[in-house]
Parts: C-alpha cells; sequence; structure tokens
C-alpha cells in the first residue's frame, strides 16, 4: 500500500529526473533538485518569481499536505522562495491542469544573474499532517493545478 512519496510528472519521463532523497536518517526533508537549468534575473520592483521545474509529483493521504522550503543556504547567495513557503494539498496530485508538477518560485536578491543548473538541489519537502476544526464542511473539488484554489 502505497502511503506517500515521490513520481516523475508526465511529460518529465525522459528528462533523467531524480527521485528525492533525505541526507540523513533523522532529516525532516527531502533534497528537490531541479529539473532543468533556468536563470533567475536580480530582483527589481514589478519582477514576478521565476518558476523552477522539478520534473516531480507527490502524493500523500487525504489528511496530509506537503511543505515547499527554502535551502539554509539560499538566502546567502540571494535564492529567497517568492512565497516563502510552498503549501501543497493531496488534491493537487495528478491534477489535470499540469498531473501534480510542483516546482519553486525564487527572487534572487543577488545583484547578478542566478544561474540554476538541472540537478542543482533548490529547496527541501517535508511531508505533514493537518487538523480540521469544528464544523468544517468543505465540500469542494480542486480541478486545476498551480494556484486553483483562489489567488
Amino acid at each position: 500500500m502505497r502511503v506517500r512519496g515521490f513520481e516523475i510528472a508526465k511529460g518529465w519521463e525522459d528528462k533523467d529526473i531524480h527521485l528525492p532523497k533525505r541526507s540523513t536518517k533523522n532529516s525532516a526533508a527531502y533534497d528537490i533538485e531541479a529539473a532543468q537549468d533556468v536563470v533567475i534575473p536580480p530582483y527589481k520592483p514589478g519582477i514576478k518569481p521565476t518558476l523552477i521545474p522539478t520534473g516531480l509529483k507527490a502524493y500523500c493521504a487525504s489528511d496530509e499536505w506537503y511543505m515547499l522550503a527554502n535551502r539554509s543556504g539560499g538566502p546567502k547567495k540571494g535564492f529567497v522562495m517568492a512565497n516563502s513557503i510552498g503549501i501543497i494539498d493531496s488534491d493537487y496530485y495528478g491534477n489535470e491542469s499540469n498531473d501534480g508538477h510542483f516546482m519553486f518560485q525564487y527572487f534572487n536578491f543577488g545583484e547578478n544573474d542566478l544561474v540554476v543548473k538541472k540537478g542543482d538541489r533548490i529547496g527541501q519537502l517535508i511531508f505533514m499532517k493537518f487538523l480540521i476544526a469544528d464544523g468544517d464542511d468543505a465540500q469542494g473539488v480542486r480541478t486545476g493545478g498551480f494556484g486553483s484554489t483562489g489567488e
């Protein structure tokens, strides 16, 4: 029985994508690699964050979610997640819009272009449980991918 894990997202099967691993037996997070080379320009007002594809999708139980987080050394290089953390619900997996392919959004607060190479570790992913408040009656069903539950 599958509980939680990773798969290669549709369209990325032949791109030599590596499934995430934890670095040590007590690591909370899985290291995530960039699926392709990406250049992140220096930040200036009005610029949109740069999306870095992972070529991955993750599955987990219906009472779980997963968090995308910056690596601890990223900010020293000016590499900062645009949304601080990414919260991805279990029903994002396999959605019709993008098959559940998750990406990281970054700003570059350095002075020069930041070059991310395929295979560079760009972030980390942590699986988490969540709780529901009394009286919760959410019945909605996800029909899309990135940002599909509202901006």
